[in-house]
């Protein structure tokens, strides 16, 4: 049970951030998907913006790089069966709740940061059970 769902939160997560990570570089002004006052919100918040936050292209390979591609990661090692499996999960758990508390902390609570704060949580929590196991 806890692989199937390790299995399918990693797969989500993976490719949500993947495809996100493409609407960003499709349209880094984020004006086609309701993201120019996000862009604002980072502008004022974090540093260095305009070196960083002119756009969401820089963004999308922050995304990438720390939510798309280790779960994805994570899934194939899941599907092959191999020992750091789990423990990958974990820190993708982790990985995404740290991100999703830099989301409230740039934009406040909102639902979907909420609802996958609670996937990262969710994540973390079976990879932990499926250690304890082995």
């Amino acid at each position: 049970m806890m692989l199937k769902l390790e299995k399918f939160l990693t797969l989500f997560i993976g490719i949500g951030a993947v495809g996100g990570a493409v609407m960003m570089w499709i349209d880094p002004t984020g004006v086609a998907w309701g993201g120019e006052p996000l862009l604002e919100l980072l502008r004022a918040k974090m540093p260095w913006p305009d070196i960083f936050f002119r756009n969401f292209i820089p963004s999308g390979f922050v995304l990438l790089a720390l939510n798309g591609l280790p779960q994805i990661a994570a899934a194939i090692l899941l599907f092959k069966k191999l020992p750091l499996a789990h423990w990958t999960v974990l820190a993708c758990g982790i990985i995404l709740m740290l991100w999703i508390v830099l989301e409230w902390w740039v934009w406040g609570f909102n639902a979907i940061s909420n609802l996958y704060f609670v996937l990262g949580l969710v994540e973390a929590v079976a990879a932990l059970i499926s250690l304890r196991r082995k």
